[in-house]
């Protein structure tokens, strides 16, 4: 996408989560595509001209690219994308350096959406205010999360959910961080921040851990839960790595350890944890 001209958008339907912003598909239609990156758990597309497309794929949005005159998609789809065509809600046609294209955004729950910010005051968006420092970011350190977490008794899994403190990091990674660092789901945060409210040994060690669930998940192509896969249509591998994430009575694979994991279920949300040594 990047570089290529956005020759038109194709809503085929007027809503997904949430209405599309009025005039969306001739605002975007006819600019050319500068960059795509990210924020969060949102996509975004930088266009000429100051405008972003910001996409956010819900619960089960995805987009496939498709090349030439064929319907054909590169990649060896997990669910057959020809049956999924009454899900294809977004089709951008563009002119692209290797030829036409479509990057179709399909999404059975409609549960994602679309909006439309400038980049000069995309921070400020409704979307974006208020956002943490990103789990990649060279932001994110202990010095960082222990002015989050001081004082707090909010157990270190649902504060590190909240989007506020850490942007982008959801519940599969949080319980493997959490069983990297040996620190329990149901620790209350402020226990890793000493009476100065500087970082302790744990805090930093937990930070190292984020990003090494993170950093080895980006490697193995992301986590393929039923729907969920990659654009050229091929699944992540990095669930078959899961440490306690989905392995409820198991064996601990921590060395020398000896534990079962074990779910408890925290803010609604399951949560995998060795009982034995995440302390």
């Amino acid at each position: 996408m990047e570089g290529a001209l956005l020759l038109r958008a194709e809503l085929r339907r007027p809503d997904l989560r949430f209405p599309f912003p009025e005039n969306f598909a001739a605002a975007v239609s006819g600019r050319r595509i500068l960059s795509l990156s990210r924020r969060a758990k949102y996509l975004t597309i930088d266009l000429e001209g100051g405008d972003v497309i910001i996409a956010h794929l819900g619960m089960s949005g995805s987009f496939r690219i498709e090349t030439g005159a064929s319907p054909a998609s590169p990649g060896a789809f997990h669910h057959p994308r020809g049956k999924d065509e009454k899900h294809d809600h977004v089709i951008f046609h563009l002119d692209a350096q290797a030829g036409p294209a479509r990057v179709i955004y399909n999404d059975p729950r409609r549960f994602g959406f679309m909006d439309l910010a400038s980049r000069d005051t995309i921070a400020d968006h409704a979307f974006f205010r208020g956002l943490g420092e990103e789990p990649t970011g060279n932001a994110l350190d202990a010095a960082y999360l222990a002015t989050r977490f001081s004082g707090r008794a909010q157990p270190l899994k649902t504060t590190l959910l909240d989007q506020k403190t850490i942007a982008g990091l959801g519940n599969i990674y949080v319980c493997e961080a959490l069983w990297r660092a040996g620190l329990s789901p149901t620790r209350p945060a402020g226990t890793l921040v000493d009476r100065r409210g500087r970082a302790k040994a744990a805090l930093s060690g937990l930070v190292e851990a984020i990003r090494g669930v993170i950093a080895d998940a980006i490697a193995a192509g992301g986590s393929s839960l039923k729907d969920h896969i990659q654009a050229d249509g091929s699944l992540g591998y990095f669930q078959h790595a899961f440490s306690v994430y989905d392995r409820e009575g198991e064996a601990c694979r921590t060395p020398g350890c000896g534990g079962t994991v074990a779910r408890i279920s925290q803010a609604g949300r399951s949560t995998f944890h060795c009982p034995n040594c995440q302390k």
